[in-house]
């Protein structure tokens, strides 16, 4: 079977799932998920990070990258977030949706220098010492009950 598959000797059997009027209308819904200022500035700070480690107390990580994540990185980042959390059945993201996401998004980005590739660095790992160096703001609600319980 699968070497009739990859040979061109059988066709697979494909159906379509959702029509694109469907796919357009959840692609609308995600829009609509809500995503506190504070996330987003968290995915452009991690996005930052990538490209100047020095500016967030990271300067051990500039000699193992070339080039980090682009300015499109935290786009994207805080779209599948509003996917996620969409997903997850909530109309407004977490700092879960986004830091979730995080290697997924960002791996493929960073430019690795030789050095960082001779020493066994990985895009992951430098982006969860970033994670660690910059966390993620806490959740709106528990903030706000925090701030009120000192009051």
């Amino acid at each position: 079977v699968i070497v009739d598959r990859v040979s061109g000797l059988a066709e697979p059997g494909v159906a379509a799932v959702a029509t694109t009027e469907q796919l357009s209308a959840l692609q609308r819904e995600c829009r609509g998920v809500y995503v506190e200022p504070a996330l987003i500035q968290y995915a452009v700070r991690l996005a930052a990070a990538t490209r100047n480690p020095e500016r967030y107390g990271l300067a051990e990580l500039a000699k193992y990258l070339s080039f980090g994540a682009s300015p499109r990185a935290p786009i994207h980042l805080i779209e599948g977030a509003r996917a996620l959390a969409y997903l997850r059945g909530r109309t407004y993201a977490l700092p879960e949706d986004v830091t979730d996401l995080v290697p997924d998004v960002f791996r493929h980005r960073p430019v690795l220098t030789y050095e960082a590739l001779a020493e066994g660095m990985t895009a992951d790992t430098l982006i969860l010492r970033i994670m660690q160096r910059i966390p993620a703001p806490e959740k709106p609600l528990e903030a706000h009950v925090r701030v009120a319980a000192g009051s």
